[in-house]
């Protein structure tokens, strides 16, 4: 491997029907005081205007894929992407532009990292700037932490070591969703990774965002938790780990999904309310009982 791939970055921007944020995100990468990147954008079966932009830039390279899923449009440009530390960087949000920088200086001071993270902030859908709640930066037991609850955002904040990441095999597309969470317990088990706290990336809010899919979120988190039990099992602290993430996981896009249910039958959406009732009967049958039970003791004056 030649000097220069060996600093290479390469910043993958995986990209469905998000043409309209596209162009700032690869501004972002373009705006980056470190020189050595390469930019790849996924088009993943997208139906607007995402192709189109990305051809406007002559240094990016776009690949272009049927429908797949966003795990799989990760994979995709994992495996066109030559640089030996990866980013990928979803096509709503902006890396900040000593977002890379920070990141090689990261592994610089901690060589035998897999990865390195920071944290962000988060913008609306114009831009504009939102409140952003406090981010924790875990020292230590970072498999076991992260069992217990996904305190990395969003795989924006992390740069991967490339090895690392082909050693547990990419993305796992049965669990798109939560997919970047289940990669880093897959890595963090194996190898260390260090937090460098700093803010490296701007995160946007808006109406399209899959994490505010609460039953999507439901079915795919529980699903990380999941897949994990075969690797903790016979280790007490780690099955424990597990059973609190996994619970915790339920309570909060299960109570999340109970508040949609009573929205689309407020609003007479016969079909999303009992869509998300039958996800709530399989995945968070305790919370769905225990509405039921509190709005039935409201209705008789039970206190």
């Amino acid at each position: 491997m030649s000097p220069d791939s060996a600093r290479l970055v390469s910043i993958v921007i995986p990209c469905y029907n998000q043409g309209h944020f596209l162009r700032e995100a690869i501004n972002s990468a373009h705006l980056q005081t470190y020189p050595d990147i390469e930019i790849i954008v996924v088009d993943d079966g997208s139906t607007d205007n995402t192709a189109e932009v990305a051809q406007t830039y002559g240094d990016v390279r776009c690949v272009r894929q049927h429908n797949q899923g966003l795990s799989a449009a990760r994979n995709a440009g994992l495996r066109e992407s030559k640089g030996s530390f990866l980013v990928f960087l979803d096509a709503d949000d902006r890396l900040l532009p000593n977002a890379i920088e920070v990141g090689t200086n990261c592994f610089n001071a901690h060589p035998e990292c897999a990865f390195v993270y920071g944290h962000l902030t988060t913008i609306a859908a114009d831009g504009s700037p939102l409140v952003t709640p406090n981010q924790v930066c875990v020292e230590t037991n970072h498999c076991l932490e992260l069992l217990k609850g996904d305190y990395i955002w969003t795989p924006g904040v992390v740069m991967y070591r490339r090895s690392a990441v082909e050693s547990v095999l990419d993305f796992d597309t049965l669990i798109d969703a939560c997919s970047d969470c289940d990669l880093n317990i897959r890595i963090a088990r194996d190898w260390p990774v260090h937090c460098h706290g700093q803010i490296i990336l701007e995160y946007r809010k808006h109406g399209s965002n899959m994490s505010k899919n609460a039953a999507v979120m439901l079915r795919t988190s529980l699903a990380a938790h999941r897949s994990q039990l075969r690797y903790v099992r016979g280790n007490r602290q780690l099955e424990e780990a597990c059973r609190l993430g996994g619970r915790a996981t339920r309570q909060y896009f299960g109570d999340r999904l109970l508040k949609e249910v009573r929205n689309h039958i407020s609003s007479h959406d016969s079909k999303r309310a009992v869509s998300g009732l039958l996800t709530l009967i399989r995945y968070y049958p305790r919370g769905l009982a225990n509405a039921a039970f509190r709005k039935v003791s409201r209705a008789f004056g039970i206190r």
